[in-house]
């Protein structure tokens, strides 16, 4: 899409989008249905819906087997791969190459991202679940950081507005902790993991297993259901992209329905730099973007600007806009600008066999199996004297496939067919407590190709985190052990921050200007036209996977946005 940018007139729209994944999709579509011409500015390359390279081809249509080359891997993503399962020749074009696109760490940190046009929406884990007051509230209660500017009321029916619209399958299940949502009809368990859910129940009723709450399409409403969307077709190839629609994205969903209203201009291949800000008017005027092809320095000027960039897409953009007014980055005279990174930690977890269910067998798949809730830390009754907070988990029983050793042809075709034994298998997800000392900066005097200032990370997990994991694990060996399964496997090998792709935190909401950045409408305290409803906003990290609650936050802050501007508060 090509631009005149002659003048400032045609350069200026009623709101800039900047980012263009999960929160970023929904910020623009909100602005578009509410009558805003809105620009969306995406620092990679355009990417429409059904353009998914590998999306239709089979396991012996790739390669190498989906394996990408050691030497590719040393060369390109010797930071992303050390996660070990992430870069595959099946996703890997959706995956920054670390050689273009460096930072430095302190201490290890797995920052994993793609640039192109729907984020990381178009590979998320699609996981959705909703926060409670048990997680608003943590903070007050424990004496961690600072408290939540809302709480669950607050959220609830913006929760409600999103679920509709992106259609997450689930089971209603009646747990404060997670509360249930607008649910379309859950992909159920299969045999073993029901038999798990009854077992376990048996002897540890606080611990549900359910099916996942997942934003893959059970069933497909096109009153409800927008933009280019079908039904799930249980395929398990989601994170190449889905050409039917049928998992939540971007630029299957949010950006067409922006699109059709004709307020919409999506410009890729634009890197903001930095948000403009006007000391008289106390305002942000616009942005500066260089053309990611080109070169070119370019200016867009907004009325109401909304950040999505990311985590740490938006708090780079927020640090490298300095002026005499915000020497420090844009909004930032509390200092909490890059403090208190957090992320969900795994690399912790159990597995088994269980016996039985021989006569038993599924038919096709599923996009996922079970979820575990938090358990611990909920109320007085499940108090831990040894640490706060608590985990969950996600996991799935699958039959395993045979592995002959010693046989040849026909022999060895007909045993490889015959399935093994149901195994259990389930990784726990701790929460990562908002550190002030966990943090990311700026470093002006190195720059990438792009002129950015590179970032450096330093963040890890402390002892909180380490003795959270250690019950983590004894509690999915429990339950395996309720179940009667033998062979039971487990471990502990504690991840860097950033490895679950989770990362919050950075640019808080808050009640008080002088220790959070934003205040309860996702509005900066300081610069009350920038909005940010990415993951660097939260205040704490809770459990679950956080995605869902970002895009509540978002529909609800344009929502606020739109009425201060009718009022001319904007």
């Amino acid at each position: 899409m090509s631009f005149n940018q002659k003048g400032k007139e045609e350069r200026t729209y009623d709101a800039i989008v900047i980012g263009s994944g999960i929160s970023g999709g929904w910020a623009a579509m909100e602005l578009c249905k509410k009558g805003h011409k809105t620009l969306m500015l995406e620092r990679g390359r355009m990417v429409k819906h059904g353009e998914y390279p590998t999306a239709s081809l089979d396991p012996w249509e790739l390669d190498h087997q989906n394996k990408v080359t050691a030497e590719e891997i040393a060369q390109h993503y010797y930071k992303q791969n050390r996660l070990n399962w992430w870069v595959n020749e099946d996703n890997k074009h959706w995956i920054n190459k670390d050689d273009e696109y460096p930072y430095d760490e302190v201490n290890r940190f797995d920052w994993i991202r793609g640039h192109h046009v729907g984020g990381r929406s178009i590979m998320w884990g699609r996981h959705c679940y909703r926060w409670s007051d048990i997680d608003f509230e943590a903070n007050l209660k424990d004496g961690i950081a600072v408290d939540w500017p809302i709480r669950y009321k607050d959220i609830e029916p913006w929760y409600d507005y999103v679920e509709t619209f992106v259609g997450v399958s689930g089971q209603k299940e009646g747990l404060k902790q997670v509360p249930d949502g607008k649910f379309l009809k859950a992909f159920e368990l299969n045999c073993a993991e029901q038999y798990f859910r009854e077992a376990v129940a048996k002897k540890y009723p606080d611990r549900v297993i359910t099916p996942g709450r997942v934003a893959n399409l059970t069933e497909y409403d096109p009153d409800k259901h927008k933009g280019t969307r079908g039904q799930c077709q249980s395929r398990n190839r989601c994170w190449r992209g889905c050409p039917y629609g049928a998992y939540f994205s971007s630029v299957s969903s949010t950006i067409p329905v922006a699109m059709d209203t004709g307020n919409l201009s999506l410009r890729p291949d634009s890197i903001v730099h930095e948000i403009m800000f006007d000391a008289e008017t106390r305002k942000a005027t616009g942005v500066r973007v260089k053309d990611a092809n080109t070169g070119e320095e370019l200016e867009f000027f907004a009325k109401i600007i909304f950040c999505n960039a990311s985590t740490i897409g938006t708090t780079a953009i927020l640090l490298n806009s300095r002026s005499s007014e915000f020497p420090d980055g844009l909004g930032n005279t509390s200092g909490e600008l890059g403090h208190n990174m957090m992320d969900h930690h795994y690399g912790m977890g159990a597995s088994a066999t269980l016996p039985g269910f021989e006569d038993k067998y599924y038919k096709g798949r599923k996009p996922l199996g079970f979820y575990i809730p938090r358990f611990r830390n909920i109320d007085e009754n499940t108090r831990r004297k040894d640490y706060i907070r608590g985990f969950g988990y996600q996991g799935r029983a699958s039959r395993d496939n045979n592995n002959p050793e010693g046989l040849l042809g026909e022999e060895l075709k007909d045993a490889i067919f015959k399935p093994g034994p149901y195994r259990i298998s389930m990784t726990c997800f701790g929460e990562l407590l908002p550190y002030h000392e966990n943090r990311m900066w700026l470093n002006f005097d190195k720059k990438d190709k792009h002129g950015m200032p590179i970032i450096t990370f330093d963040a890890q997990l402390r002892e909180n985190e380490m003795k959270l994991r250690v019950d983590g694990v004894r509690c999915a060996e429990e339950m395996l052990e309720a179940a009667g399964c033998t062979d039971i496997s487990s471990y502990n090998s504690a991840t860097a921050v950033g490895a679950a792709i989770h990362e919050m935190g950075t640019a808080r909401m808050g009640r008080d200007p002088e220790t959070s950045v934003l205040n309860q409408w996702n509005q900066m305290h300081e610069v009350k036209n920038v909005f940010v409803t990415d993951g660097s906003c939260m205040t704490s990290s809770a459990t679950q996977n956080p995605s869902i609650t970002y895009m509540a936050l978002t529909a609800r802050a344009v929502d606020y946005a739109h009425k201060q501007i009718d009022k001319g508060a904007l």
